[in-house]
């Protein structure tokens, strides 16, 4: 008799959400990947048996893959540490892309692998296991792409070291748009090329853009939304790393976005809108203006994902 296993799925999410970097993100309906979990009858442990989608790209050692390193974690707190579970991963999501395409694999990872436990924990109590995966991909310990991507819709991580988080209301109507340039942008390098101080005034300006926009959802105050969604402070260092992000950028906003900015680390561009047509536009906009550049793109339209990863 074969062995099906458990497969849970975990969207992509975009991260800062421009002015809430690190600390604020949201998750969409799609892309997104896929993870199997099977119980296994030899001795090796945790084992990655079968990765798809990836061109070769993920490593297959357990002590380096975003999902083993996440589920070694949880089995570990457990003491579970010898129980032998292999795991299948299917990408479906572009690499680099800005989309938390290493927290979207830690997440599936650690919702089947609990699941196939017998689900020891809630989703919420998953997250410190799913971000140390993210972590062994950038090195940086944050939380806005798993956070959302686990427990979906708009996230706040109030505090990193403890993870304590707090879901934002949304407002009825808004719809998210996000590019994706095919170029790669790593988050590790992306994160390099970021200042380590900023100037008081511009850390005022971005406090309150960031509580503008949070006060903007909760009060489903689109003006106010579209006031604060602006980067004063990551978005100039990185826009170097997207070709064209300015003209990009500009093509949303006359095509009546909200807001405009990098999703995560780049290269994907995301943009907020009140209405699906609107969205509908700017995306052929902003996608013929890389296409005119000679740079594949794809868009993805979605309302914000609620549910974040579920069991398939």
């Amino acid at each position: 008799m074969t062995n099906p296993g458990i497969k849970a799925f975990a969207p992509a999410s975009v991260a800062n959400v421009a002015c809430g970097f690190d600390i604020l993100g949201f998750a969409l309906k799609n892309p997104g990947d896929f993870v199997v979990a099977r119980h296994a009858d030899h001795s090796d442990g945790l084992r990655i048996t079968k990765i798809t989608g990836d061109q070769g790209k993920l490593p297959r050692d357990v002590r380096k893959n975003t999902a083993t390193v996440a589920v070694q974690a949880l089995l570990d707190h457990l003491g579970e540490s010898s129980t032998s579970i292999d795991l299948e991963i299917q990408k479906k999501m572009p690499f680099g892309s800005g989309l938390g395409s290493s927290a979207a694999s830690a997440v599936a990872a650690v919702v089947a692998v609990n699941k196939l436990l017998g689900a020891p924990y809630t989703k919420s109590e998953l997250l410190p296991f799913a971000v140390l995966g993210e972590q062994s991909a950038d090195g940086a310990y944050h939380a806005d792409n798993v956070a959302p991507a686990l427990l979906g819709g708009l996230i706040l991580i109030q505090d990193t070291a403890s993870l304590r988080w707090v879901r934002v209301p949304l407002p009825k109507g808004l719809v998210a748009l996000v590019v994706h340039p095919k170029i790669e942008v790593l988050t590790r390098s992306a994160r390099e090329i970021i200042q380590p101080t900023v100037s008081l005034e511009l850390h005022s300006k971005q406090a309150a853009n960031l509580g503008g926009l949070i006060l903007g959802m909760m009060q489903s105050d689109f003006e106010l939304i579209g006031a604060s969604l602006q980067d004063l402070i990551i978005e100039p260092q990185r826009m170097k790393l997207i070709p064209h992000f300015g003209e990009v950028k500009t093509a949303a906003i006359q095509e009546g976005a909200l807001g405009c900015s990098i999703s995560g680390a780049g290269p994907s561009i995301f943009a907020l809108f009140n209405n699906t047509l609107l969205a509908e536009n700017a995306a052929a906009k902003m996608s013929t203006i890389f296409h005119q550049k000679g740079i594949e793109a794809t868009a993805y339209l979605s309302t914000i994902n609620q549910e974040g990863a579920y069991i398939c």
